[in-house]
């Protein structure tokens, strides 16, 4: 038997949600729950769906349901329902970002022009509009992270590896989460536009400024110590390997990998 299967606990939690996805023919499902722990394993290990041990069903059944679900917006609906719960303390949040590199085959001919000096073959269409990018020599993709008090991730989104964080600011901090009163951020948030927009929003940023920067602002360091928080979750990310490397083809896939594991440290957290 695999390791690391859901609790009771935890599979109850996943059933109501996923009684409201119907399947496209209406037929009855048949085992959804030994489907997600499918799922789980394939994000914890990083293995090809083709390796999927035969205890959780036909590997390409098992496929096909997590992109239905992904499509669906499954893992977006429980985010948002774990992020209106009001479990955890939302008054301060933490942004930040982090580059995983993308699996060898996937960049297709149009990526391999923007980076001539690499090669690589697979997937036709890896463009930046599936989240992939040439970065310092290196296909990536840049996972932007919105954390809350707690550590737990609120909203991620992925960008092509060489986007600015700027733009992933934009992304994460989403109007229908609930608004700090304080946000963190390194020095790669300094942007007047950012202070604009959450001044706006009445929420104190606190952001170390560059040198080169004439005007200056001061910053809280005991506050910014907590700062650490998003570092220790992109650290529990990326315990699930596929998350911490990119074998996925597809934007949606990828960033459904990195929202179950954002969503399984929610629950085994409010279940201590």
């Amino acid at each position: 038997m695999a390791r690391d299967l859901m609790s009771d606990e935890e599979w109850a939690f996943f059933e109501r949600f996923i009684r409201t996805v119907r399947a496209p023919n209406g037929l009855k499902p048949t085992n959804h729950r030994l489907v997600l722990d499918g799922i789980f394993w394939i994000a914890r290990t990083g293995s090809p769906w083709r390796d999927l041990p035969e205890e959780f069903g036909k590997w390409s059944s098992v496929y096909r349901q997590f992109r239905r679900w992904t499509l669906a917006g499954l893992w977006d609906q429980i985010m948002d329902a774990l992020n209106e719960s009001g479990a955890v303390p939302h008054a301060l949040q933490m942004i930040d970002s982090t580059m995983v590199r993308a699996h060898h085959p996937l960049p297709g001919r149009a990526l391999r022009e923007q980076c001539p000096e690499r090669e690589a073959a697979g997937a036709q269409g890896g463009t930046p509009r599936q989240g992939l990018g040439c970065s310092r020599g290196d296909f990536t993709t840049r996972i932007h992270l919105l954390v809350n008090a707690a550590g737990l991730p609120m909203r991620t989104e992925i960008t092509a590896g060489q986007t600015s964080d700027y733009l992933g600011f934009d992304m994460v901090m989403a109007d229908n989460l609930p608004t700090p009163s304080v946000l963190l951020a390194d020095r790669g948030y300094v942007a007047d536009s950012i202070r604009k927009s959450m001044d706006r929003r009445d929420v104190l940023p606190v952001i170390p400024m560059r040198k080169s920067r004439k005007m200056r602002v001061g910053v809280n360091r005991s506050l910014y110590r907590l700062r650490n928080l998003v570092e220790r979750c992109f650290n529990k990310l990326k315990n699930a390997r596929r998350v911490a490397t990119r074998y996925d083809k597809t934007a949606e896939s990828f960033l459904g990998f990195v929202d179950i594991t954002s969503i399984r440290l929610w629950v085994r957290h409010l279940s201590t």
